[in-house]
């Protein structure tokens, strides 16, 4: 009853199954003359059958393409391929109603498999118990199809011998196969096979037999880390099991690797090995590998690395100089850092000392190890010395003179330049010193501080290679022979470039006009932009109407002056040439110049004729005394002091009173003319009795007689005020003057000053006649004036300056 209840499960999902078919059942059947899995190369038919009569089609790939096709019958189409290369896709299809899915096929195409050759195994020995086996065989082409291998191996042990042990290995795309499997030591021979097949066909390959001990490697070893002295490194090779061979490998940092001979292996499982004639300060990297007797050996160890020590440097270091500057203040010196066999080690610092013979040590300082270059004090005879200095200690000194003797400079120094080098050769000296050397040093023109670079060479060499210049960059420098008694020539090339072009930019310019003339100067152009070594500059001008002019300037030159240029506008502007050609104008500039004026000469003309006439003028006698009256009234002089004079010494021995006659005159002083006042200076009381004499100039005095003054019994004045009241010279006026002291009455003046005074006015009459209309005259009173009390003339100081501050000339 069970059995029946199963039975009629099964037909009912069998007709469920039917249902779904139908409900989804493809158009067509389609299928291919070889099957699905095709020769590649060949040739065959695909057919479509459908289920109803109708128009059908077939396509090819994705998205589908039509093909071209032919009706077997008709409900049968085909398609002839031909020399298939491909794995294509075929698929048909038709415009019956009843049955819509249309059908497809996929083609494989490919080769059957090789049979496989090589095959060959080795035996890993991991320990004591056993190890792996390892066969490799190789496929002679790829067959485009899934392919599968199987690795057939039968055991032999010391009295039996196993079936054939299958071990599958999955297909690979490379033409070499391998598969290992795990033996036990009791095994002592292995006959290995291999079988590969596809859907195209199967090989198998021949039997290969292997003694285990014939292909026995042991496993690769392992190494410590290395305890490393400056010159030696002790490693530590670990093996899993005892063999006969160790070989060690080392190398530096960008080196090969070297083998280092080991003797005396030890038969253990841990070995110790010492690497000697190391570098100090290197960093050092070492593998090692171990082999049996049947010389088969392992794998390579993973790599370990270790420092070696440091020592002090070896070598003094390379140094140079440039010449002291013009001020002899300071010498720049120049050293190169020492590579890592001369340094060995990390350079700390670098010390530099400056020691004199005559007055002991000048100078020293410890710099940093990132400099180059260092200034130090400039002295006669003294000599600079440079160190490297590491954690272990100093490096030999080397040694420089800061004077040195000039020697004969090298002769036929030529220079070639290249596409990437410079070569410097010249001629040596018939006779050179032992110990001579021959420097050569180059630098970017006008960067000798910044960028010196040299090579130090011996003396049988006479040619330098210098590498790492750079394109359309212009350099200089000198070829220099160092000789033993600290004698050093200099042979200089400049202009030196491997690659140039035409400048890219010009100069920028300054003007300054001066008259007809025009100061031009400019900078020079940015590196980037010059193309290499500048030849020459190019100044040109053009004036408004287009003309223009050019200057050709040396290079060395910063300035020039354009002279004669005519009265009009111009534009200037400047190029820069190299051998390659010139290069575009710089910045232009307008300037103007202006037609001089003739004023200046006009005028310089005249005062020069006026002097000469003046000079000649002044020359001649009567001239010379007219002009000398003349300026003698416009400056006034000073006038000196009559108290020192000898006639005033003889009058103050006398004693009394003196009386000035004046001559007859008619004087009045009005109410309307009111008095100047002149300030007096009132000197200490002297002698009452002492009198000093007064002469008046003969202009301001034209007639004088003697005044008696007395003193009266109540001043009109405050003491020492001196009173003058002058009319103006005419027909009616009259002059008047009157002076009071109530405090020092003295004698005023002597009786004989008129007759004085009245031949030198009556000499000027006659020399100067028509003076008279230019300079007034100024008269005394005729009528005696009387005044009380004496004047000293010590107590009064007249200046000219009171007689011409109220004149009016």
């Amino acid at each position: 009853m069970e059995a029946v209840v199963q039975t009629w499960a099964i037909i009912a999902a069998a007709v469920m199954l039917a249902v779904q078919l139908c409900a989804g059942e493809a158009s067509c059947s389609i299928w291919s003359s070889a099957g699905p899995v095709v020769h590649r190369g060949s040739s065959f038919e695909v057919f479509c059958t459908f289920r109803c009569k109708c128009k059908g089609s077939m396509n090819s790939g994705h998205p589908p393409t039509p093909q071209s096709h032919k009706e077997l019958n008709s409900t049968t189409i085909y398609k002839h391929i031909v020399n298939i290369t491909k794995n294509p896709t075929y698929s048909c299809e038709c415009d019956c109603s009843a049955f819509s899915d249309p059908c497809g096929l996929d083609i494989s195409s490919g080769y059957p498999p090789d049979i496989p050759h090589n095959v060959s195994c080795f035996y890993n020995v991991r320990n004591n118990e056993g190890g792996d086996v390892v066969c490799f065989w190789n496929r002679v082409r790829h067959t485009y199809l899934r392919d599968s291998s199987v690795l057939w191996v039968r055991p032999v042990y010391r009295n039996h011998t196993v079936g054939p042990v299958t071990y599958n290995v999955s297909s690979k795309t490379t033409n070499v196969s391998s598969a290992s499997l795990r033996v036990s030591s009791l095994v002592k021979l292995i006959s290995v096979w291999v079988q590969v097949q596809n859907q195209l066909g199967s090989e198998v390959s021949i039997t290969v037999n292997h003694a285990l001990s014939d292909i026995a490697v042991p496993m690769s070893p392992a190494l410590d880390r290395p305890e490393c002295s400056s010159r030696e490194c002790i490693i530590r090779v670990n093996q899993s099991v005892m063999t006969q061979h160790l070989q060690i490998q080392y190398k530096a940092e960008a080196q090969t690797w070297t083998a280092y001979p080991v003797s005396g292996v030890q038969m253990s499982l841990v070995q110790a090995q010492s690497i000697v004639s190391l570098e100090p300060s290197r960093l050092y990297h070492f593998r090692a590998r171990t082999g049996f007797s049947t010389n088969l050996w392992s794998q390579w160890s993973s790599v370990v690395s270790s420092w070696t020590q440091e020592e002090a440097p070896a070598r003094e270091l390379d140094v140079w100089y440039t010449e002291p500057v013009s001020d002899f203040k300071s010498l720049r010196v120049y050293w190169k850092v020492a590579n890592i066999s001369i340094a060995r080690g990390k350079i700390i610092d670098y010390k530099i000392r400056v020691y004199s013979q005559s007055s002991g040590l000048v100078f020293s300082v410890n710099i940093s190890a990132n400099a180059r270059s260092y200034s130090v004090p400039f002295c006669t005879n003294c000599e600079v010395t440079v160190w490297a200095c590491n954690s272990k200690g100093l490096s030999p000194p080397a040694r420089i003179t800061t004077q040195h003797t000039k020697a004969k400079p090298l002769k036929d120094i030529k220079v070639k330049a290249g596409n990437h080098s410079v070569t410097i050769s010249w001629r040596n000296p018939e006779t050179v010193p032992k110990h001579a050397a021959y420097v050569v040093e180059w630098y970017p023109q006008g960067l000798q501080l910044e960028e010196l670079r040299w090579v130090r060479l011996n003396r049988n060499v006479n040619c330098a290679v210098l590498t790492g210049v750079k394109h359309f960059e212009c350099y200089e420098g000198a070829v220099c022979a160092v000789y033993d008694d600290s004698s050093v020539s200099r042979t200089r090339f400049k202009g030196v470039a491997i690659v140039e072009s035409a400048p890219t930019a010009g100069p920028s310019v300054q003007e300054q006009v001066e008259g007809n003339k025009v100061k031009v100067t400019w900078m020079e152009i940015n590196r980037e932009q010059r193309g290499g070594c500048i030849t020459s500059y190019t100044i040109y001008i053009e004036n408004n109407s287009g003309d223009q002019w050019a200057y050709p300037i040396p290079t060395a030159d910063r300035a020039y002056t354009l002279t004669d240029l005519s009265p009009a506008g111009y534009t200037l502007w400047m190029t820069a040439s190299t051998a390659k050609g010139e290069g575009p104008a710089g910045q232009k500039v307008k300037f103007f110049i202006h037609e001089e004026t003739k004023l200046p000469f006009i005028v310089t003309a005249v005062v020069s004729v006026i002097a000469l006439f003046f000079l000649c003028l002044f020359w001649t006698s009567p001239a010379k005394q007219r002009l000398w009256v003349f300026f003698r009234y416009l400056i006034p002089d000073d006038v000196p002091d009559p108290a020192n004079s000898k006639w005033a010494k003889d009058c103050t021995q006398e004693k009394g009173k003196n009386k000035l006659s004046l001559q007859p005159h008619d004087c009045s002083v009005t109410e309307e003319e009111e008095p100047i006042l002149v300030d007096v200076e009132e000197l200490p009381k002297q002698n009452k009795e002492a009198c000093t004499p007064i002469s008046f100039s003969q202009q301001l005095l034209p007639q004088t007689s003697l005044i008696q003054i007395t003193e009266p019994d109540t001043p009109l004045y405050p003491p020492t005020t001196y009173i003058k009241s002058f009319s103006q010279d005419s027909e009616s006026s009259n002059h008047t003057q009157t002076s009071l002291d109530t405090n020092i009455p003295v004698d005023y003046l002597a009786s004989h000053i008129q007759e004085t005074m009245n031949e030198e006015q009556e000499d000027e009459d006659e020399d100067f006649p028509e003076m008279e209309s230019f300079f007034p005259s100024y008269n005394t009173s005729i009528e005696p004036l009387d005044f009380g009390g004496k004047l000293t003339l010590d107590a009064v100081k007249i200046s000219s300056s009171d007689f011409f501050q109220n004149n009016n000339f």
